[in-house]
């Protein structure tokens, strides 16, 4: 499964963002994330090694502003820089001052990036964490299921989820955010089902996002029997919401 070995690494190319400098927030030898996703390129929580070490502010944005002098002397062209990682980014309790860090270093070194985080959303309901994600250009949610029953089988949360919760969290945003959904199938889950997809384009209809990100499977993962869509597939299953005039990218 997919590890990093650094706070910092990159650029790599990514199919949603670019050229993209990634930011490890997470145990650099483990996992930490309130998801346990059926499709996490990091694999299970369980597997997760028992690292529970995370970067503090000055680690981080020291690590950080080495990294954009080195591409800035060696002319590494940078689209943006992004928080990803082992888990779950804004679990780190430093997360609302190293974005204050990023951005101020990001201005300094990358006038032209962005600044995205990718995050699932759970956290939204936090004051700390959503003026952070509110300073971010790519505050990056993630919303793979419309029930609570598909989140359960799809992002498998642990400890208590309330669905309702988020996406009231969400609508604070009013459409200043990305909305990032997994389409799959598994043996218990199907994105494009009549039971999910007419209620998941209800809900974005009522969020607004200034932006969609419709992406399938593209590497390894923990849960066998997951079935990609094509691009094709999905571009058709969203036809209705890219006539109504919200922009959808879609990666295959």
């Amino acid at each position: 499964m997919l590890r990093f070995d650094n706070i910092v690494f990159g650029p790599i190319h990514s199919r949603r963002l670019g050229a993209s400098l990634g930011i490890n927030l997470l145990p650099e030898h483990g996992k930490l994330c309130n998801f346990d996703c059926i499709y996490c390129e990091c694999g299970w929580n369980k597997d997760g090694l028992g690292d529970r070490s995370m970067p503090q502010t000055e680690e981080a944005a020291d690590a950080l502003e080495k990294k954009l002098a080195d591409c800035r002397k060696d002319g590494v062209h940078i689209d943006s820089i992004t928080f990803s990682g082992h888990g779950e980014p804004t679990l780190n309790p430093c997360f609302p001052e190293i974005i204050e860090r990023t951005v101020a270093l990001r201005d300094r070194f990358y006038p032209d990036a962005k600044v995205s985080v990718l995050t699932n959303a759970t956290t939204v309901v936090k004051t700390p964490v959503f003026e952070a994600l509110r300073k971010v250009d790519n505050p990056i949610m993630k919303l793979d299921a419309s029930s609570l029953e598909g989140v359960m089988l799809v992002n498998r949360p642990s400890g208590h989820y309330d669905l309702d919760a988020v996406i009231s969290g969400l609508q604070r945003f009013e459409g200043d955010f990305v909305l990032q959904t997994m389409f799959l199938k598994s043996p218990q889950f199907d994105t494009s089902a009549a039971s999910n997809l007419p209620v998941w384009m209800d809900i974005v209809r009522s969020l607004r996002p200034r932006e969609i990100m419709v992406y399938t499977l593209d590497r390894e993962t923990p849960e066998k029997d997951l079935v990609k869509f094509s691009v094709e597939e999905m571009t058709a299953l969203v036809q209705p919401l890219i006539e109504e005039g919200f922009f959808i990218q879609i990666r295959g």
